[in-house]
């Protein structure tokens, strides 16, 4: 009588073919979540440009009626200009659902209008000189707060009740305590109006040519630093306490107590092992964070008189300009959707517990 013999260990056709099915599971599992967190996310996009239409039309007055009013203090509207003002703000003649076509027509061409307060300069023009502002501000002090606080959380929840630990833990606390225009005006006080260190406004000196030269970069880092600083003070607190307490939780887990009966270094196991698992409520809070940071830049943008898309929307709301603020809350609120939705994405990926109900 013959003996069979069976694969050991899982090897064999037969564990080749099973580890091929469960990556394509996986790699399936992944692309279901994906796509219904895309869903989501492109339900959310449709219902913010929907109240963008709405809110607008549910305040009193119109575009339209502001600029004749700024006209009618400079000299007499003719009827001729009244009646082509108001068809170029806006299409009173339809109802309201054909005036919703209209309205998503325009944004499938980038066409926000023009401007009530810089007539005849048009929306979309306005926002395309300020947005590299904004964008630039806002990635360079997100990415630079993420990481000083994740790194000083490690630190910091690595021996928690040590000497560095008893300061870093209340000083993030009163930091992530303070309002973005608070720290701001402070800063405005101290560096630019007591010690003129830094300057209080614009994006650069006004006086240089726009280029790549030194003089031109250096004035626009001096003018920047600011308004970098603020957001950067206002939110590292806030990383630096997510990351220490998921540090103190992580650093008592079995399969750490594991790798220091092994014998591992003290370093390494922080950092293979412990602060790779307790960087993904990191990423989680990235996007969560987001449309706050971006909240914060305005106000940041509004005190320094920081040429973005914050300074913009102050403007906007000072000098009653609807077709300028409607694009703004627009280009806002997609821009936090889109940032929001890539960082979920990543901790899709990074996270296997997410996939569980795929």
């Amino acid at each position: 009588m013959t003996a069979t013999t069976l694969p050991v260990g899982g090897t064999g056709p037969s564990a080749a073919a099973a580890d091929g099915s469960a990556r394509r599971r996986r790699r399936g599992g992944r692309a279901r979540v994906l796509l219904r967190r895309l869903g989501f996310y492109l339900a959310t996009a449709a219902v913010a440009i929907t109240l963008n239409f709405v809110i607008p039309r549910l305040m009193p007055g119109d575009p339209a009626s502001v600029i004749l009013n700024k006209l009618a203090q400079r000299s007499q509207v003719t009827p001729a200009t009244e009646k082509s003002i108001r068809a170029l703000f806006g299409v009173p003649d339809q109802n309201l659902w054909q005036q919703y076509l209209h309205y998503l027509s325009q944004i499938a061409h980038l066409d926000f209008g023009i401007s009530t307060a810089y007539f005849p300069q048009p929306v979309s023009e306005m926002i395309s000189q300020g947005l590299p502002w904004t964008l630039g501000l806002v990635s360079l002090t997100t990415v630079l707060a993420f990481l000083l606080g994740t790194v000083l959380g490690i630190i910091s929840g690595a021996r928690p009740g040590s000497r560095l630990d008893s300061v870093l833990a209340p000083l993030a606390t009163f930091l992530g305590s303070m309002p973005y225009f608070w720290v701001a005006t402070m800063l405005l006080l101290l560096l630019s109006v007591s010690l003129p260190v830094f300057p209080s406004q614009n994006g650069y000196d006004l006086n240089l040519e726009p280029g790549f030269g030194f003089t031109f970069v250096s004035s626009v880092i001096a003018h920047g630093f600011l308004p970098a600083l603020t957001i950067v003070v206002s939110s590292v607190g806030g990383w630096l306490l997510g990351m220490r307490n998921m540090m103190i939780t992580t650093v008592a887990e079995d399969y750490v107590t594991l790798a220091e009966a092994k014998g591992l270094g003290r370093w390494r196991i922080l950092l293979a092992y412990a602060a790779r698992n307790a960087m993904l409520p990191q990423v989680a809070g990235l996007a969560i964070s987001i449309g706050t940071v971006v909240g914060g830049s305005l106000l940041a943008e509004a005190v320094f008189a920081y040429p973005g898309i914050g300074y913009l929307f102050y403007q906007a709301v000072v000098n009653l300009d609807y077709p300028l603020m409607q694009a703004l809350f627009l280009i806002i609120s997609l821009s936090v959707l889109v940032a929001n939705f890539i960082a979920d994405s990543v901790y899709v990926l990074l996270d296997p517990r997410t996939r569980e109900d795929a």
